[in-house]
């Protein structure tokens, strides 16, 4: 590339981070409320900073689009130093978990120094691993930029918006939804690192004082600019994530994005439709490059709702084995019923009803520290199979215009210039 084109290039893509910017922080920002501001203000300090974090964030990646030091490796030490690096992922993880159950342990009179060995190795991985993350993250990003370019998505060339993320802790997402009926009617981001006993005194202030039905919930990525992925020696779960955001952030430059917070139905046709996308292309991504990584072919099942930016394997309704217990269909028979109750005004009834019901996820393995409104208007939005989505058919119609689709940027066309539901159903007539 000549200095003229590799400048106009950068040029090109720093404006286009400032516009990109502009939008997501335009669109995260809860319009303002009653309800909003009496959550915001009980939340105070603990909410999250988004600028800081993004400004943060935009130095890495302007000093990453400055080195261009993957440009000198070949396809093979490309790979390798993804691998390397979620192999010392996977190694801090553990060590972290090693680390706290030492300190868990009743037993230890003196966690501190017998962790001390532990906390050097941690050290010692986390800097190797500060070494190459942006290279890393550079390589899996022009990846899944790669792939994209052969779905159609390229313009004259560049992906747009360019495909730009960091790896990083979370902020944690309080759900905020009335007890009457179940919708997502408020929320903030927290900062990362509280404790389960912090969560769960906000979540009881909230719930008291405001008598709404509350829930803090991890989150596997968020559509900012860059958008945030949170560390997982996944790979093929991170590559799905990374896709799963940059179609968030496609969306947000077209009218369905925009209208995100419009309507619960607008905000499950962005979720549904974010993640069958991000499961196809992050699936072609880890076919073409790390194709080791391919997983075998699955027996039919339907694949359990697991939260925020998941890839769901979606997969055809198998005839449902008494002697099994089925996540999915379990969390969609109880949906259906907690709908039921809160329509008859029966409130407190459904709420005994979903203790009751978490109990049982949990005595089959499923550990679901609340199952209330909250839970469903939050993960009810992830709506691509039989779970918390219950009875919406909001969904399936989304399901059903990617299989009427010819390819994966048709689909995300048509949907993306809706601005309801309505549209959805008129053009699947």
């Amino acid at each position: 590339m000549s200095h003229f084109l590799h400048t106009l290039s950068t040029t090109f893509r720093r404006a286009f981070v400032i516009t990109v910017l502009l939008f997501l922080l335009a669109r995260d920002a809860p319009a303002l409320s009653d309800l909003n501001t009496k959550v915001s203000v009980r939340v105070g300090a603990l909410q999250f900073d988004f600028v800081g974090w993004t400004l943060n964030a935009l130095g890495l990646k302007a000093a990453q689009t400055l080195s261009t030091e993957q440009s000198y490796l070949n396809t093979g030490q490309r790979k390798q130093i993804v691998l390397d690096y979620f192999d010392l992922l996977d190694q801090s993880l553990k060590l972290e978990r090693e680390i706290d159950n030492t300190f868990a342990d009743p037993n230890q009179t003196d966690p501190a120094t017998a962790s001390a060995d532990l906390k050097a190795q941690l050290a010692g991985v986390r800097a190797r691993m500060n070494e190459i993350q942006p290279i890393a993250e550079a390589v899996l990003q022009e990846q899944i930029a790669a792939v994209l370019a052969e779905e159609g998505f390229a313009v004259g060339g560049q992906i747009v918006p360019p495909v730009s993320f960091h790896i990083t802790a979370l902020p944690g997402f309080l759900v905020v939804s009335p007890r009457d009926h179940i919708e997502l009617k408020s929320y903030a981001n927290l900062e990362p690192g509280l404790t389960a006993e912090d969560e769960v005194a906000l979540e009881d202030k909230i719930e008291k004082e405001l008598n709404v039905s509350t829930l803090i919930v991890g989150l596997g990525g968020l559509g900012t600019y860059p958008t945030m992925i949170y560390e997982t020696p996944n790979l093929n779960y991170m590559a799905e994530v990374g896709a799963h955001e940059w179609v968030h952030n496609y969306l947000t430059l077209r009218p369905l994005g925009i209208n995100y917070d419009g309507s619960p139905e607008l905000r499950t046709m962005n979720e549904v439709a974010a993640t069958l996308a991000g499961q196809e292309i992050g699936q072609k991504v880890i076919a073409r490059y790390f194709p080791e990584r391919v997983p075998p072919p699955l027996a039919p099942t339907v694949a359990p709702t697991l939260g925020p930016s998941t890839s769901l394997r979606a997969s055809p309704t198998p005839t449902p084995d008494p002697n099994v217990f089925d996540f999915s269909l379990q969390m969609h028979e109880t949906r259906v019923k907690v709908d039921e109750l809160l329509a008859a005004g029966k409130i407190e009834e459904a709420e005994v009803y979903m203790e009751a019901r978490r109990l049982v996820f949990w005595e089959h393995g499923y550990r679901l520290r609340k199952l209330n409104q909250a839970y469903f208007a939050f993960y009810g939005a992830y709506n691509v199979g039989p779970g918390a989505g219950g009875q919406d058919p909001v969904g399936p119609a989304v399901r059903q215009l990617r299989d009427h689709s010819p390819s994966v940027k048709e689909f995300l066309d048509t949907l993306s210039r809706m601005t309801s539901f309505e549209e959805l159903q008129k053009t699947l007539k």
